[in-house]
């Protein structure tokens, strides 16, 4: 694994930790680049994935909240 994924592994790891310990979570786009002081490019990226595994979910005030299958 390279040094790119594993940077990429651990912020998904940290963002998914979160998630998990603050039940009801619910952040935009930029609220999450603010909290983790990420570029746009990159929390894009990184929320697209954690939606792609149905990890998060984009709400339709276009919010990520945890997608618990409801």
């Amino acid at each position: 694994m390279s040094t790119a994924e594993t940077h990429i592994e651990d912020w998904l790891q940290l963002i998914r930790a979160e998630y998990l310990e603050i039940p009801g979570l619910c952040l935009t786009k930029p609220q999450v680049e603010r909290l983790w002081g990420l570029d746009a490019v990159t929390s894009e990226a990184l929320l697209a994935a954690l939606v792609d595994v149905n990890f998060l979910r984009r709400t339709a005030k276009d919010a990520y909240v945890r997608d618990d299958g409801a």
